[in-house]
């Protein structure tokens, strides 16, 4: 499966299309209005494919919901299903069930077979309105799914989901495998010593949005001046993530370029965020390692976890020496048994090299405890 991304050329017909994302909307939020008055009152969920039929007998006698196809009201209602069953299978994690939203802030609905139509070149029949995209790239492959998307600032995308065989490509192989430690100093600290420092572009923008969300704070509520100012702190946040992701996109290629297998260390990311706030979301650290993922699995590379549990910064990774206790505020260490001087970070990334090595049967590790290899 791949997913391809176009942005829709700017026209007073894209009204149509933001009309049916707010149609979408109510009808989520109707959805989930049955679904809580049918549990209150008989205290079991509903089922999927019932609940598909009760929605179709409502749409066909509601015109507003007929301005969405049968397919997108069947995906709300999947999706709706998919959510109450992680709900009910990860309640104990603190993973709430589906709630509503507001129409204003709704951004998508899907369609699969039907409702939608290519016409050659850069134009696609949705409904029965013609649209206009930006074709970056050739849609190869059987088209799955069709979602229109929209953003904070109203402007329309197209995303393709498409299956497709890609042709054997020639990958170069390196020999090589790394360790990465994910620090707060340092964005990654590599087992062959080098370090790679973040950019922080949230902290690079940080009084620009400051400046810009006082700005829309003073303004009056409802008024035109308001909504220009939302949407120019909507466009210093989205700066932002842009910024971020073409770093994140770049750097991943590079790390996979030079080398084969990549081991990084599972992390509780929410547990940090608690205790460092916005420099961990700045970081982005989770998003990096998906970005990563798919690029190691397209260029036939492996990236390895090894368990969060493993005390990557206590153990020596000269002779295997574990200590006790060491405060987060140790920078370095000597150890008791060698008498090596080990730095935090570039000690935790070398055992973690080694750990990820013994995890996929590349070697044997010294005091290593199981590790998890996705």
């Amino acid at each position: 499966m791949k997913t391809l991304k176009f942005k829709l050329y700017e026209h007073k017909r894209n009204r149509y299309l933001k009309r049916m994302i707010n149609t979408a909307g109510v009808i989520y939020n109707h959805c989930i209005a049955l679904h809580k008055r049918y549990y209150r009152m008989w205290g079991k969920h509903l089922n999927c494919a019932k609940f598909q039929s009760h929605i179709a007998k409502l749409r066909k006698h509601n015109s507003f919901w007929q301005s969405v196809g049968s397919q997108a009201v069947q995906d709300i209602c999947q999706r709706i299903e998919k959510a109450y069953q992680l709900f009910f299978k990860h309640n104990k994690k603190g993973v709430r069930p589906p709630g509503f939203k507001k129409v204003k802030k709704y951004k998508s609905f899907t369609l699969k077979q039907a409702g939608y139509k290519f016409l050659g070149g850069n134009r696609v029949k949705i409904g029965n309105r013609i649209y206009q995209f930006w074709k970056s790239r050739e849609i190869e492959g059987k088209i799955k799914t069709l979602t229109i998307k929209r953003t904070a600032l109203g402007e329309m995308f197209m995303v393709i989901v498409v299956d497709n065989e890609p042709e054997p490509e020639i990958k170069s192989m390196t020999g090589k495998i790394a360790g990465f430690d994910f620090g707060l100093k340092a964005f990654l600290n590599c087992s062959d010593g080098t370090k790679i420092d973040s950019p922080e572009f949230l902290k690079q923008s940080l009084n620009t949005i400051k400046k810009a969300s006082k700005n829309h704070s003073k303004k009056m509520k409802g008024s035109n001046n308001r909504e220009r100012a939302r949407k120019n702190l909507v466009r210093r946040h989205e700066d932002v993530c842009n910024r971020r992701r073409d770093w994140f996109w770049k750097l991943a290629h590079i790390l996979t370029n030079k080398f084969d297998i990549l081991c990084f260390e599972t992390l509780n990311l929410k547990g940090m965020q608690r205790l460092w706030g916005r420099k961990i979301s700045d970081l982005a650290f989770g998003e990096f390692l998906k970005i990563l993922e798919w690029v190691a699995k397209k260029k036939n590379k492996q990236v390895v976890y090894i368990d969060q549990w493993y005390p990557s910064s206590k153990t020596c990774s000269c002779c295997g020496y574990v200590l006790e206790n060491l405060d987060l505020s140790v920078r370095q260490w000597r150890c008791p048994s060698c008498n090596s001087v080990n730095g935090r970070d570039e000690n935790a990334a070398k055992n973690i090299q080694m750990v990820g090595a013994s995890t996929i049967g590349l070697g044997d590790v010294r005091l290593a405890m199981p590790a998890i290899a996705v």
